[in-house]
């Protein structure tokens, strides 16, 4: 099926230009102004201007502007090159001058930053925990409190390790109160619904998954933090520690593989499993995706009230590019029902359910 909206935009100069004007509406203005900047690369007698130039595919779908946004930061980052500094800070704001650093950095460090193009970015953001644990307690109201939690695209696994954070939902708190993790959104709407979540198991996968113990993963998942966004690099930190304590269960395996194998393995009674992601979905092949999907009918069919089955999805609206929060279950809730909409890394969560 086409693509369609602005997910569907093939222009690779347009795509740049959408990219950074929706990272300005998302209020990270310095990043938009070097993501913008990446149309000077364009330009430029690179490696990295040729493969832009002639991007394969759909570019907002892949995420190609940030992922050249990515490797730019992780020069500053890193220290490898300061240049962009001023720029993340907001002391540098006129767009011709972050357009000269842009190319001036990408001509130089064309050969490290070609490599950011191979994979999608690495956004693993504990802030969109909030609508997952907001779906958790919508669905403890309809099929008890207890869930087997399975993950895909968990990148590091952040979102891996949803039961050690501390949740204020609207005013509807839960997780352990001495948790150095407290997600605290902008809650939009009524509060998220009071119950009870029991994590009974919690595990997920990816295909390349991040390890947070070592510094060089842990700067390259940084990397891709944009840098207005001063709460989600303290996030990140907290996971960095929570995971030092206690690594989240990932797997290297691809989604699809991961699903199917989470679908045949026994299920406790009483435990609702739970299939779920954030902001992942774009990145897999139409395949994985239609796969995934008849496997989840498939046993959505076989479920049973002893032993529920859930799908819960934060995910983007492939027209609007608005990211919201669905969730079905089997048996009797098949048709999927949007319970939110969200700010793309969790800063506001606007409650629909």
């Amino acid at each position: 099926m086409a693509v369609t909206g602005v997910m569907g935009i093939t222009d690779v100069r347009e795509a740049i230009a959408w990219q950074a004007d929706h990272a300005a509406k998302a209020g990270a203005t310095h990043t938009a102004r070097v993501i913008r900047g990446e149309l000077a690369i364009l330009d430029t007698p690179t490696e990295l201007a040729r493969r832009m130039n002639n991007w394969p595919g759909l570019s907002l779908e892949d995420a190609m502007p940030l992922r050249v946004a990515g490797g730019l930061h992780w020069l500053s980052l890193s220290g490898a090159d300061r240049r962009l500094a001023p720029v993340y800070a907001g002391e540098i704001t006129v767009q011709a001058l972050v357009d000269e650093l842009v190319a001036a950095v990408a001509v130089e460090w064309d050969a490290k930053l070609v490599p950011w193009l191979d994979s999608p970015p690495q956004t693993n953001e504990a802030g969109r925990s909030a609508s997952i644990m907001g779906g958790l307690l919508w669905l403890s109201q309809r099929l008890g409190p207890k869930f087997e939690l399975n993950e895909i695209g968990a990148s590091a696994g952040v979102n891996t390790m949803i039961e050690r954070y501390r949740y204020d939902l609207g005013g509807t708190e839960t997780g352990p109160e001495g948790s150095p993790m407290r997600i605290v959104p902008e809650w939009r709407g009524p509060p998220a619904p009071q119950g009870e979540v029991q994590i009974i198991s919690i595990r997920g996968c990816d295909v390349a998954p991040v390890d947070l113990s070592d510094p060089a993963e842990a700067l390259r998942l940084k990397a891709y933090v944009w840098p207005d966004a001063t709460e989600r690099m303290g996030r990140i930190e907290a996971a960095t520690r929570l995971a030092a304590e206690k690594p989240p269960l990932l797997e290297r395996k691809d989604a699809e593989e991961f699903v199917l194998e989470r679908l045949a393995a026994p299920q406790q009674e009483g435990v609702t499993r739970v299939l779920y992601h954030s902001v992942m979905w774009q990145y897999l092949p139409q395949a994985a995706r239609y796969a995934i999907s008849v496997a989840m009918e498939q046993a959505g069919a076989r479920a049973s009230a002893e032993k529920p089955l859930a799908w819960v999805r934060l995910e983007t609206n492939r027209v609007t590019f608005r990211h919201e929060l669905t969730v079905r279950y089997w048996p009797g809730g098949e048709d999927a029902v949007m319970l939110a909409e969200a700010h793309p890394h969790g800063a506001w969560v606007e409650w629909l359910g």
